[in-house]
């Protein structure tokens, strides 16, 4: 090979390497907030110097952010069941390449995390800039010392989970969203401004806006900081303008109030949600702009009337709920979570319980637009330990600053009403306990003095009698219902509710006969009569519906929980704080049974048992399903949920007669710590006996002697077919937008096989990539992440993402002896 060759060889292979280092790198060319997450490069290990710029990462694996490394699997019993058999723990690394243009010298560079899980410490070119403990909480560090402008720079970020962190699911990795700001001298902090409505009339409101202005600069400096306040329709509805004197190095607290003349009102029905954007110019040029969504609303809480939002009262049907996503794992998804709610809302939801740490930021900014009010908690754990890995290890240097940090980024959202600041903590039954439950109260109020406190609390009396429950404003009790009344006369002046109940569990489209009342079963499954008597706290939601009733004064409820969610998988594996080998003896089992919705967001049986209660548009429901081959002339007990006046059942279209609601009972067990054991009658369910014959059963519900809802269930001929129900068939080509598919085994004539366990295989073409599939069985260790899924009880479920290019995806389901079916989700 000549000369010339070998030359031009060297130059394309130079060529070729500067190709690969160019596309690893995000090059940061202006001001402002950037999306941080794409480019980044991956390993799992325990690396000795992989902070160093000339760490040699060309083998990583790249990925997007969020990432949840854990949610890959594989499942194991060597992994803990009770956070759901799957490698939470360990060493791993992320590294970024990336160019801050040379224009931007000067500027202040900083990088925020919404959540890193956890024991997240930072690098920026081999120099540690700062660490956060706590996954659920996010933070920012300051890079500008260390920014090479117009060169390569290297983030790295070493995690490092362990097992047992949490008593559930955490997941792993950088799991939300990343930023990187590039801001002037002169600038709005992290969470910089804090919006209340001390005065809201009909007529007018007043906005209170404080906003920190920080001067990083070495000069004094005039600017004006203008405020503009714009309704939902993007009009101006109130600007002012303030001038400043900023002393170099400082940062001023500076407070406006900005009038609006008839305002909309954040409520339940109509979320409306305000933005305040904040603009700071110097010499008449504007070096910052800063935005801030808020509502205005007032609330109160009464020890009688309970919640009064806007004035009204609202009975609070809530949930609590864990952070992951099912199938998606911990990875924050802005659809994934927005579905969730919805599927809450749908329920009747309009309250959340984030439980038990502080939520993403979409969750929020959902439960804002969606109309749902929330209960952020902090802290699962104070000093004393429930686990070996929890955040007692990092209470005592982290909790005040964790504790700030989650008020500060929260208190303008207009769904938040009250901080938690505990579940279920041990101090509960330490004498000087309350000690440390005042001087978080004191932390919450010196952030926000708008919202009141609260705690859930399991142990009691203890919280009386050792005065805990005395040190926060409103009192939430874990699983006593039967003590409302006696708590309430013993304590006139609090005010109560119930921060955690039932903990009924189940398994989807499941049933027992004969109707059980233990709670284990040799598959590993939970009846979805709910009448199995559960774990010694848990008892059926009738019994909480109750005492609800006849304790008005409560504020309402949270269940437990609104999802199903990975890990404890109770009443299977363990029920306390004991060695890993308790929780995984029931293994498989490795995700929850207590949700009305399973980990597909498929409903159960009991979420139409809330929905009878907690809305009011006429539904009614029937089960079990009608699938008895071999048990013809035996007595199937049937039930149905209805919130209309009274149901008729129809087995073949025979009668089998009325039963009114409130006046005809169903017998379910009452054995739960509050209650003896025996039976207790319920008026929420309305139940027949029926001899079992193949057809149909069919309930109409009446209103005012109206046929006001119908539902009808046919018994289902062999598998013949799949159908695939899009959520939606129009979605954004973002990169992150989903659709989530309902996959049904079906008859040849579109009846849902209840039975069927189908192996479902995916094709996924053009404008899309798999993100998920499952199937709601909290015993299945099928990957997540396969391109196939078997049916439990005839659903499973596929997710599908967006790419970042417009077009169609095609997908297509097959399974063995079935007629395959295609669907096709448009992308734009």
């Amino acid at each position: 090979m000549n000369s010339t060759k070998l030359l031009l060889r060297a130059v394309f292979i130079l060529v070729l390497f500067s190709a690969a280092v160019t596309t690893a790198q995000s090059v940061i060319d202006k001001k402002g907030v950037q999306n941080f997450n794409q480019n980044w490069l991956f390993k799992k290990d325990t690396l000795e110097g992989a902070e160093k710029v000339a760490y040699q990462d060309s083998n990583w694996k790249k990925i997007n952010l969020p990432h949840d490394w854990a949610i890959e699997g594989p499942f194991s019993n060597k992994n803990n069941a009770r956070t759901g058999g799957l490698p939470v723990h360990g060493v791993a690394w992320y590294r970024k390449h990336f160019i801050v243009d040379n224009k931007n010298k000067g500027s202040q560079i900083a990088i925020e995390f919404d959540g890193v899980m956890n024991n997240g410490k930072v690098y920026i070119n081999g120099i540690y800039v700062g660490e956060r403990p706590f996954g659920y909480i996010g933070f920012e560090l300051d890079l500008t010392p260390h920014i090479k402008f117009g060169q390569e720079n290297v983030i790295a970020v070493q995690v490092a989970p362990e097992d047992l962190s949490s008593r559930w699911y955490p997941g792993a990795g950088i799991y939300r969203n990343v930023r990187l700001k590039v801001k002037n001298d002169i600038h709005i902090p992290q969470w910089g401004t804090y919006i209340t409505t001390p005065t809201v009339t009909d007529a007018k409101a007043i906005i209170a806006i404080q906003t920190t202005v920080k001067n990083a600069g070495d000069l004094k400096v005039n600017a004006t900081l203008i405020t503009t306040i714009k309704n939902n329709k993007g009009l101006v509805v109130a600007t002012q303008s303030k001038s400043l004197n900023l002393d170099q190095k400082s940062a001023q607290k500076i407070s406006q109030n900005l009038e609006i003349l008839k305002p909309s009102r954040w409520d339940l029905n109509t979320p409306t949600v305000y933005t305040a954007y904040s603009q700071i110019k110097v010499d008449k040029q504007v070096v910052e702009e800063y935005q801030t969504n808020f509502g205005i609303r007032t609330i109160q809480f009464n020890a009688n009337k309970g919640f009064l939002l806007n004035g009204k009262r609202v009975q609070l049907n809530g949930v609590c709920m864990h952070h992951d996503l099912g199938p998606l794992g911990a990875a924050v998804n802005y659809r994934a979570t927005e579905r969730q709610m919805q599927i809450m809302q749908s329920m009747g939801v309009n309250a959340l319980r984030t439980s038990h740490n502080p939520p993403s930021p979409e969750m929020l900014e959902i439960c804002d637009k969606l109309g749902i009010v929330v209960i952020v908690e902090a802290f699962d754990e104070w000093q004393m330990p429930k686990i070996p890995n929890g955040y007692s290890k990092f209470f005592d240097k982290w909790h005040e600053i964790d504790l700030r940090d989650m008020i500060k980024r929260d208190r303008n959202h207009p769904s938040v009403i009250m901080w938690s600041i505990g579940n279920e903590i041990l101090e509960q039954g330490k004498k000087d306990g309350w000690i440390l439950a005042k001087h978080l109260n004191d932390i919450c109020h010196d952030e926000d003095n708008t919202r009141p406190t609260t705690a859930g609390f399991n142990f009691y009396p203890q919280p009386f009698t050792n005065k805990l429950a005395y040190q926060i404003d409103v009192v939430g009790m874990n699983y006593w219902p039967n003590d409302y009344k006696e708590i309430k006369e013993k304590n006139p002046n609090i005010i109560l509710y119930g921060s955690e109940t039932s903990s009924q569990t189940s398994s989807r489209g499941v049933y027992h006969l004969p109707i059980e009342f233990t709670e284990r079963h040799e598959t590993n499954q939970v009846s979805s009569y709910d009448t199995t008597i559960g774990p010694p706290w848990a008892y059926a939601p009738d019994i909480e519906f109750e005492a609800q009733e006849k304790n008005p004064f409560s504020l309402g409820e949270f269940i437990w929980t609104g999802f199903d969610y990975l890990g404890e998988p109770t009443p299977y594996g363990g029920r306390d704080n004991s060695t890993d080998g308790y929780w995984n003896k029931d293994w498989p089992s490795h995700a929850s049974y207590f949700a009305p919705v399973d980990l597909c967001g498929f409903p159960k049986d009991r979420y139409y048992l809330y929905q009878s209660q907690w809305t009011t548009k006429p539904m009614v429901h029937v089960l079990p399903h009608w699938n008895w081959e071999g048990k013809e002339g035996d007595i199937i007990p049937v039930y149905s949920y209805t919130n209309c006046d009274e149901v008729e059942l129809f087995v073949n279209g025979k009668s089998m007669g009325k039963k009114v609601k409130g006046k005809d009972f169903t017998e379910i067990p009452s054995e739960y710590h509050g209650f003896e054991k025996g039976m207790y009658k319920t008026k929420y369910r309305l139940s027949w006996n029926v001899p079992y014959q193949p057809g149909s059963i069919k309930v109409v519900g009446y209103k005012n002697g109206k046929q006001a809802a119908v539902k009808e269930i046919r018994t289902a001929g062999a598998p013949a077919q799949i159908k695939l129900i899009a959520d939606r068939k129009v979605i954004t080509a973002d990169g992150k937008d989903l659709s989530f598919i309902t996959v049904r085994i079906e008859d040849a004539n579109g009846n849902l096989c209840p039975n069927a366990d189908n192996l479902v295989h995916f094709k996924i073409e053009g404008a899309g990539i798999l993100a998920g599939v499952a199937n709601g069985d909290s015993t299945s260790l099928a990957s997540f992440q396969a391109n196939n899924a078997k049916a439990f009880s005839g659903l499973c479920l596929l997710v599908v993402k967006s790419t970042n290019q417009k077009g169609t995806i095609k997908i297509t389901a097959n399974s063995a002896q079935l007629n395959p079916t295609t669907l096709s989700i448009i992308t734009k």
